[in-house]
């Protein structure tokens, strides 16, 4: 019989590698394009939504994750993986809630003609270091998902 904490910490874990393949598909198709056509992400002119996609993905990740560390708190060694998990997203989500969040936002109000391409290619350069942060979170996830499959 698998443990009962194993449904939540799986569900967590992919639901990290959700937020790898939304910050992979960001740097890979929509970075290198909207420099030059700021429209892209502005959604008012029809341009994609990056928070239709990155506030749900981010809730239910958290969500997971707080339901993992109350289900699997007295499992050492899943605890300390969740824990380093928390660590390495809150780090990344307040970095980008006092950082880049407030840039992205301006980006998508402000008019395209007032968008300089060297500008909007900085915040897309510094923007991908977020990434190993959820390389980090990813896999303690996958550490905490093994030591939960081990424990049960």
């Amino acid at each position: 019989m698998l443990p009962l904490s194993l449904i939540p910490i799986a569900l967590a874990s992919a639901l990290a590698f959700v937020s790898i393949g939304g910050g992979l598909y960001e740097f890979l198709v929509v970075d290198p394009a909207w420099p030059r056509r700021p429209n892209l992400i502005q959604p008012d002119a029809g341009g994609i939504s990056r928070r239709r996609f990155w506030i749900p993905a981010h809730v239910a990740f958290e969500l997971a994750l707080i339901a993992s560390l109350i289900i699997a708190w007295s499992q050492y060694e899943v605890r300390v993986a969740l824990l380093a998990a928390a660590a390495s997203h809150a780090t990344m989500r307040l970095w980008s809630a006092f950082d880049f969040i407030p840039k992205a936002l301006a980006f998508e109000r402000a008019d395209p003609a007032a968008i300089t391409e060297p500008v909007a290619r900085a915040w897309t350069r510094r923007s991908r270091f977020r990434f190993p942060l959820d390389l980090v979170t990813c896999g303690a996830m996958l550490a905490a998902l093994a030591a939960a499959a081990r424990h049960g």
